[in-house]
């Protein structure tokens, strides 16, 4: 929960952020992609008030028992995040190796099943990886075979679906990148489901030549939003999700600012998550406690310019 106390005509009021505020857990612990320190990551997770809802890698049974009461007794709201799947070439719902997007396709049924058994009713992934352009077309009705049957797989179970956009020339070069051919998937997977969205994210954003402003354009569409920073390496840019105010990072409290504009302009309901990863020499706590620190500083001063 982020209050932030502001003084207007004599009297200080109180403000709430007003939506919900998420992380997404493996990247700030990045050893649960291991599957290491499972219990004592998540605890440390639901035991902090700040967040809302946490994102979760999918874990094997093992590793879910350890942590099922935490969960279950914690009251706060929980994901499925599939891009560490969906971004391997054996989890590409877009290859135009058939046999390949069948069998991606089957595994990500089956891990949706297992944790929408556990209660768990949203899932995000990605689209696979890009291809030339004469190749597109094909790719992208492959893709759209896969979301609806994912869709529906997941309608079944009161679920919803979000499909992440990724840039698509520079570092991961997925196939949907841009607002408008991710709008334009989705909105051709809804003629047969109604359970999918977008989830953008800030850190995409520099890959894409995006600006949080775009988002209006698209409020039909979009489902959730990450914050995090895009990083530049010696000239080119990376998807490595550098905590605030690192060497490097590319984003901050303007781009904020900027988000918290255009989500109250469009009426925005959903979520925003922090997807941030510890450097070298750095620990899970100091990137999550920076975290916190730019969101109230940005919403202080987005409250500022509204007064």
């Amino acid at each position: 929960m982020l209050c932030i106390p502001l003084s207007k005509d004599g009297r200080v009021e109180v403000i709430n952020f007003p939506w919900k505020i998420g992380i997404v857990s493996f990247m700030a612990y990045p050893n649960l992609l291991k599957a290491q320190g499972v219990e004592e990551a998540i605890r440390e997770l639901v035991e902090d008030p700040f967040f809302d809802l946490i994102e979760l890698n999918f874990l094997e049974d093992e590793s879910w028992n350890k942590i099922s009461k935490i969960v279950s007794g914690s009251g706060k709201d929980f994901s499925l995040a599939l891009q560490p799947f969906t971004n391997s070439p054996t989890g590409n719902i877009s290859s135009l190796n058939e046999d390949v997007r069948t069998k991606a396709v089957e595994e990500i049924k089956k891990m949706m099943s297992s944790y929408f058994n556990k209660g768990i009713k949203t899932v995000a992934l990605s689209s696979g990886s890009n291809v030339p352009d004469e190749k597109r077309v094909d790719a992208l009705d492959r893709l759209r075979r896969s979301l609806i049957e994912i869709c529906r797989h997941a309608e079944h179970n009161n679920a919803h679906v979000l499909l992440e956009t990724f840039d698509t020339v520079q570092d991961k070069k997925l196939l949907i990148g841009q607002l408008e051919d991710a709008e334009k998937i989705v909105l051709d997977v809804r003629k047969e489901c109604k359970n999918i969205g977008i989830l953008w994210d800030l850190s995409h954003g520099p890959f894409l030549n995006e600006k949080p402003r775009k988002l209006a354009r698209f409020k039909n569409v979009l489902s959730h939003v990450h914050i995090g920073c895009a990083k530049i390496v010696n000239g080119s840019l990376k998807d490595w999700h550098p905590s605030f105010y690192r060497n490097g990072a590319i984003n901050g409290v303007e781009d904020l600012i900027e988000l918290f504009s255009t989500l109250e302009e469009i009426g925005y309901k959903g979520a925003i998550s922090f997807e941030v990863k510890p450097e070298e020499g750095q620990s899970s706590q100091e990137v999550i406690d920076v975290s916190k620190g730019i969101l109230h500083t940005a919403f202080y001063k987005y409250l500022r310019r509204g007064t």
